[in-house]
């Protein structure tokens, strides 16, 4: 059995420059994987069978399923494995679970199928299932720009420990496509944020959570119901700026230590949110996927 793991997201910096021609929006923006992951676990068959514990993604347009489809086209073979898919990345929540996994399904397909296809192959079929799974390919720390296909790997940072809370609210279909609908010219912005930091993280400096930027910050708390409360509640708890994930509704908020980070996300159980503590997931184990022991890198 082979076994990789697919790590969760966070957009340090996430900038929209507009809406291009196609009908996507021009981003730029710094991504982290982190130590929340995802295991798919792959086996040879005599078809292409697929399951997971949760009901709701068995189905047959799950990401992990185009992925293993288009690998298999592209190296002009049947598809013959079995894929287990087991969720610990909440799902809808903005932490790119499900392109991570069909990342994770391609590199481990490409070497349980012994296809030898290179990274810049699998992020050509990547980039036809969904914006964020060539970032998922490289993994670590990435300057992303274009519609999430254009991926620019950046030196690993130094580790950083945080909270990410997850809040209930009700989950929506079309997240993506109705968060980017809400947004306004008000929301756009040049992509300079982002360049800026991008210099400062390059040169050595530190990050801060009162650099970070999300386009989304403002039209996330009027699309999900309660979120701004959640979001004041989160930031008197940990002491600290909170930010949003992706597209949300996730929450984010930098601590100095893990230490820090386990009491803070104690106090939050306490009060009913669902919060864990966990740290940045560096470019070789995000790319290997080899057993790591979650939020320990």
């Amino acid at each position: 059995m082979l076994t990789v793991l697919a790590p969760a997201k966070l957009n340090l910096v996430l900038e929209v420059l507009g809406k291009r021609a196609d009908g996507y929006h021009e981003i730029r923006s710094i991504v982290q994987t982190i130590g929340l992951c995802d295991t798919l676990e792959f086996e040879l068959d005599d078809d292409l069978r697929f399951d997971c514990p949760i009901e709701e993604l068995r189905g047959s347009d799950n990401l992990v399923l185009a992925a293993a489809r288009l690998l298999a086209k592209a190296a002009g073979i049947k598809p013959r494995a079995s894929i287990m898919l087991k969720k610990r990345i909440p799902w809808g929540m903005g932490l790119g679970g499900g392109s991570s996994d069909a990342a994770a399904c391609l590199l481990g397909l490409n070497c349980l199928w012994q296809l030898g296809v290179p990274i810049d192959g699998l992020v050509g079929i990547g980039s036809r299932i969904g914006s964020d799974v060539p970032f998922f390919l490289h993994g670590g720390t990435c300057l992303v720009e274009g519609r999430g296909e254009q991926v620019i790997p950046m030196p690993d940072l130094p580790v950083q420990w945080l909270i990410l809370l997850t809040p209930e609210v009700p989950r929506m279909s079309q997240k993506t496509e109705r968060m980017y609908g809400a947004l306004t010219p008000a929301d756009f912005s040049d992509g300079g944020k982002t360049e800026v930091i991008r210099r400062h993280l390059v040169s050595g400096g530190s990050l801060e959570q009162e650099m970070l930027v999300n386009a989304f910050e403002k039209v996330a708390r009027v699309v999900f119901p309660g979120l701004s409360e959640v979001w004041q509640r989160f930031e008197e708890v940990s002491g600290n700026r909170a930010n949003l994930c992706g597209a949300g509704p996730a929450l984010f908020s930098l601590q100095p230590t893990k230490a820090a980070a386990e009491t803070v996300v104690n106090r939050l159980k306490g009060q009913g949110f669902q919060a864990m503590a966990v740290s940045w997931l560096g470019r070789r184990a995000a790319v290997l996927r080899d057993r790591v022991d979650e939020g320990q890198l």
